[in-house]
């Protein structure tokens, strides 16, 4: 079947027929292709069809039109399966070539070496993914399997792949290039769409499959499932790699798509909401358990970012928060599940298939939800029962997953390596022959990446202390004041409630006052933490969970009832006077009762310190903790291993581990007031990581090269408590930068003078807050932004566009030489029309184009609205569409030049 007609060139010369090449040599691998190739002795090869007929093809115009072939058939024809199945050849095919170039120094110089053909390769990948991210829509309204689902999911995957076969397999070399490309935004942005389309079929694939749909072949549905999830992770994996690149992270964070309106929090939640049923087979289980993984490390990437906050990004509006609230509760609802199953109680399963580090991951993202300003009180509210529950499990439950070096059931992650010819090859068996018998599993190969079991438990233990700290620190310059004793009045609201079904694969102690185990729980987690100093925890966490510590037990011990351990008031809640950090001068009088009335050996010093006086009420919650303490020195000599951590604070026994861990907190306690101090410089220290923010923190670097010695200015000193305190911290809103940008309109060096910084910071500040500065530092920010722009916005192509210096629009004598054909596509990266480049830079109607970044377009073909608002509009070139059409005789629009892609001629 001919799928696109090839039209004669300028010359008159027939172009290359390259359809029967592709149709038979994607067939053949790199080795074969190289065979055939030595025994042709040079580039025209003479190959012998399954059918007979000979074909003689130049290997050399082979290699160099097949990009712009594929990117012509995808653009001109009908994009349906048979387009879609011989794009799958093709670009099989090139991978194969491209394998080839290290063993001919011919390839290597088409395919590394030669601008054009590198840049019409790029141009294959982009377009590729913007025609697949297109489909989304179409698939969202299916609610049953199609075939064409694999074909898509497989093009995915085999496009961002094929980057590596004519770059690098180093994504650092990848990075470079995709961010020295123009249309790098556009690339993030599709690549991030696209995969989406994917996990959209694979949620669709996977209903069927726990229904045991039929199937539109012989292929199962676990067939069909199993495949989908592998080109899934293959897509997901190929973009976790790039974000662990500095630079390229850095970019993608500046993507207002992805990050301020939420794309890549929409990835995550349609990966994180895929449901795993019991009866999925393992190698689904463990697909979907390391697709989610994987979503999870991309997050942490970025939330992990050194200069720009992710999560400051998402805050910048209410929706796209909402959705990061949304996300993050699907990541507790992981973590309820995970801390669910006690691994004692586990089947065996195939460990074939690696699960990824799911609830590692996950816990980390926990950590870095309770430490930052937008998500402490909304992990406080949602997530305190469950860590309320671990702590109230039977203590030999808490020892054995929490306070060991050997767990029984760890995770172990894997990175799939992906095989593009064989990926090709089992989509285009299994659809060719619908009646094909016993069809095979594609299954692709896996590097494991195996994290020794001992610092496995060590870094979930750390993180589960490090959730604590955080919601536990307060501190009163840089907290709400509702977050005030918040995390300890959920605790004890919690406490109260019945638990049980929280962590269905453990059990609770019955017999024995809540109080107590939840003491006994908490002093071997200090214990254990305290021997994971300084490897994997700091002294400030361990700080924080000893402060937690003491507050629960000023709780219990002052309830005055065995029963009811906690005294909450019907209407008021907890009382606050208990939860209060207690002044200095009260600590004294403390402390000095405290010296008096304590035993010398007293267990735990701590909790006698607020019973002295209270006489036999307090008697039985005393003996109670106190008969604990007998139980866990056996229980912990056999279930804990804090005495085989290494470092400063090693316990030599497990035995006498615990009596050395009473006595350390024993010198805590007596100098309480020493503590408290510290605890305060701790919390402060502590909450200031997110409080004073990257933005905040390049404001204040600016502005010390011109005050070096601010600290010693108090006034300067107050400007940096309302940014600490500012829940949001991006400096200039749309109101200000509008104004901005028509006040440079008059005055474009502003930033050098003085007197207008003050003046125009002044005038901002009635519609936010802003210094004179922070307006000079985005001053500057926004003339590097644009010379950047300048610099980058139209590539250097042997055959580009020319460069056009009259300032009329329509310079018809030039206009033949730079027409070219491309695609515009909007900001989700789907295309919306077809048209000609006209004119890339000088003045089109008085507008600069470099400075806009924006070509001039005639388009002749529009899939969207002719009202569509134009992104540069005026009166004098229109507003929509149908205005430039009406006013110009033409649709002759300014677009924004990374969002049209630009078809080169050859």
């Amino acid at each position: 079947m001919m799928i696109a007609k090839e039209e004669p060139s300028g010359s008159g010369k027939q172009t290359l027929n390259l359809m029967p090449a592709v149709q038979e040599l994607h067939k053949l691998n790199s080795q074969d292709l190289c065979r055939l190739l030595k025994d042709a002795g040079n580039f025209s090869v003479r190959y012998r069809t399954g059918k007979g007929v000979l074909l003689e093809i130049d290997m050399d115009k082979l290699a160099r039109s097949l990009p712009l072939h594929l990117t012509t058939i995808l653009i001109f024809s009908s994009r349906d399966d048979v387009v879609f199945r011989y794009v799958s050849c093709g670009i099989r095919l090139l991978h194969s070539l491209c394998d080839l170039s290290p063993r001919l120094p011919k390839f290597d110089q088409i395919f590394l070496h030669d601008v054009k053909v590198v840049e019409q390769m790029i141009d294959l990948v982009f377009y590729m993914l913007i025609i697949l991210g297109t489909y989304r829509q179409v698939f969202q309204e299916d609610h049953a399997f199609k075939f064409k689902y694999l074909s898509h999911s497989a093009l995915v995957a085999c496009s961002l792949h094929l980057l590596t076969g004519f770059i690098s397999t180093q994504f650092q070399d990848i990075a470079n290039v995709l961010l020295a490309h123009p249309k790098v935004d556009l690339f993030m942005d599709v690549a991030f769409g696209s995969v989406r389309v994917v996990v959209r079929c694979l949620e669709i694939t996977l209903i069927a499959c726990y229904k045991d749909s039929a199937m539109e072949s012989n292929l199962s549905s676990e067939q069909v499932a199993y495949f989908l999830c592998q080109q899934c992770e293959a897509s997901l994996q190929f973009i976790q790699s790039l974000c662990q690149q500095k630079l390229f992270k850095e970019r993608l964070l500046n993507n207002k798509e992805l990050c301020e309106k939420g794309g890549i929090l929409f990835l995550a939640q349609s990966i994180l909401k895929l449901n795993i049923q019991s009866s999925f087979p393992s190698r689904i289980v463990a697909g979907i358990s390391r697709l989610k993984s994987k979503i999870l490390s991309i997050l942490l990437s970025l939330c992990e970012a050194e200069n720009i906050s992710y999560l400051d990004q998402v805050a910048t509006s209410a929706q796209s928060l909402d959705l990061a609230k949304s996300v993050a509760s699907e990541v507790f609802n992981l973590l309820k599940t995970a801390f669910g199953r006690n691994p004692r109680h586990l089947t065996t399963t195939d460990r074939r298939y690696p699960i990824g580090l799911l609830q590692l991951n996950a816990m980390r993202l926990a950590d870095i939800f309770s430490d930052d300003t937008y998500f402490r009180s909304y992990i406080t509210d949602y997530f305190t029962n469950v860590l309320t529950a671990i702590i109230s499990l039977s203590h030999v439950d808490f020892l054995s997953s929490w306070c060991s070096s050997d767990l029984s059931e760890t995770e172990e992650d894997a990175s799939i390596e992906y095989d593009l010819f064989a990926t090709v090859g089992w989509i285009l068996d299994n659809s060719s022959s619908m009646d094909i018998q016993n069809p095979t599993v594609l299954e692709l190969k896996m590097t494991r990446n195996i994290m020794p079991s001992t610092s496995y438990a060590h870094n979930r233990t750390s993180l589960l202390v490090k959730v604590i700290a955080n919601l536990q620190c307060f501190v009163p310059d840089c907290c709400e004041e509702k977050e005030r004793n918040h995390f300890i009045q959920k605790v004890l609201e919690c406490l109260q409630m019945d638990l049980s079904n929280l962590l269905p694969g453990f059990s609770f102690e019955s017999d024995a006052p809540k109080a107590a185990t939840v003491s006994k729980n908490l002093r071997s987690l200090l214990s254990h933490a305290e021997s994971l100093m300084p490897n994997f925890l700091n002294e400030e966490d361990v700080q924080l969970l000893r402060v937690f510590f003491r507050e629960i037990q000023t709780q219990f011990t002052s309830s005055g009832s065995e029963e009811n351990p906690v005294q909450v008031d019907q209407s008021l809640g907890v009382r606050s006077s208990f939860l209060q950090v207690k002044e200095p001068a009260e600590l004294d009088t403390k402390v000095g009762n405290l010296k008096e009335g304590m035993s010398e050996n007293s267990a735990f010093p701590s909790i006698d310190q607020h019973v002295g006086g209270k006489g036999a009420t307090n008697k039985s919650v005393l003996r109670g903790t106190r008969d604990m303490d007998k139980d866990a020195q056996n229980a912990e000599s056999s279930g804990s291993d804090t005495s085989s951590a290494k470092g400063n604070n090693v316990l030599n026994n497990a035995n006498n581990g615990e009596s050395k861990s009473m006595e350390r907190l024993s010198k805590v306690v007596v100098d309480e007031t020493l503590e408290d101090q510290k605890v305060k410089s701790l919390q402060r220290r502590k909450r200031k990581r997110t409080t004073m923010n990257d933005k905040t923190a390049e404001l204040m670097e600016s502005s010390l090269l011109d005050e070096p010695d601010m600290q010693q200015n108090e006034l300067e000193n107050e400007k940096v408590g309302p940014l600490q305190k500012r829940k949001r911290r991006t400096i200039m809103n749309d109101k200000m930068v509008e104004l901005m940008e028509r006040a440079l309109l008059d005055e474009p060096d502003m930033q050098r003078n003085a007197a207008s910084l003050q003046s125009w910071a002044d005038k901002l500040s009635q519609h936010g807050e802003v210094t004179p500065s922070q307006l000079k530092n985005w001053l500057n920010n926004r003339k590097a932004k644009l010379a950047r722009t300048k610099d980058g916005s139209v590539p250097d192509k042997q055959k580009g566009p020319v460069r056009v210096s009259s300032d009329s629009p329509d310079n018809l004598g030039l206009l033949d030489i730079v027409r070219q054909h491309a695609v515009i596509v909007n900001v989700r990266g789907e295309e919306i029309g077809k048209g000609r480049v006209v004119q890339v830079n000088g003045k089109w109607y008085g507008k600069k184009l470099e400075e806009l970044g924006a070509y001039v377009m005639d388009v002749y073909e529009l899939h969207a609205d002719k009202g569509m608002k134009l992104p540069f509009p005026s009166e004098a070139t229109g507003t929509t569409f149908a205005e430039a059409e009406k006013k110009l005789g033409a649709m002759r629009v300014l677009w924004d030049s990374r969002r049209i892609l630009v078809l080169q001629s050859e």
